[in-house]
């Protein structure tokens, strides 16, 4: 992926989206302590932990994963991932995993993020995004639905907090592949 750095405005705080690197190790774990359990919990495992935020670097150091972040004046406010197995069966699929802190919801932030998430699928070859979030997550839910994505299943009673409460797990979809025809065909794409 190709280096990403770029100065946005979002809720009137300037911030910097850039690549998710190795010394920004501390300012995630404060990022995800800051955010509601609830909407940690379509990732499957618990960002909070040292080690889970270890092995997301490591995947990255790995090519599995591209991930940004915008960080502004007080440290990270939003994150996304492209999460891909080039060694698997659904090699041309890709998750799309994206946070943003509750304050800065609402700006415009989420929809940045998930465009950029857009381009690279397109720059990995991707058909195909998928993304996993709890039905209650309307906000979430709508923007990625006006990025195009659909329903595509819902697993009950699929993840469970801490506090031993089940929750639904939707999956949306998102047929990259389309959008990457239509994007070459307006000689927009740039792969």
């Amino acid at each position: 992926m190709s280096d990403v750095r770029r100065k946005i405005k979002c809720g009137g705080v300037a911030l910097t989206l850039r690549r998710f690197k190795p010394d920004d190790m501390e300012a995630m774990l404060r990022f995800a302590r800051a955010l509601p359990e609830h909407d940690l919990l379509f990732l499957g495992r618990d960002l909070k932990h040292h080690k889970v935020v270890e092995a997301w670097l490591a995947e990255i150091e790995d090519g599995f994963i591209d991930s940004l972040v915008a960080e502004g004046p007080d440290g990270i406010v939003a994150t996304s991932a492209v999460v891909r197995d080039p060694l698997g069966w659904s090699s041309h699929v890709g998750e799309v995993r994206l946070l943003v802190l509750p304050g800065m919801r609402g700006h415009g932030l989420g929809r940045i993020l998930l465009e950029q998430s857009f381009r690279i699928a397109i720059d990995r070859d991707l058909k195909k995004l998928v993304a996993r979030m709890t039905p209650d997550q309307t906000g979430a839910i709508t923007l990625f639905e006006n990025m195009g994505f659909r329903g595509e299943a819902m697993l009950r009673d699929h993840v469970m907090g801490r506090d031993g409460a089940v929750h639904d797990l939707a999956i949306l979809s998102h047929d990259i592949a389309r959008v990457a025809a239509q994007l070459e065909a307006f000689g927009l794409h740039q792969g």
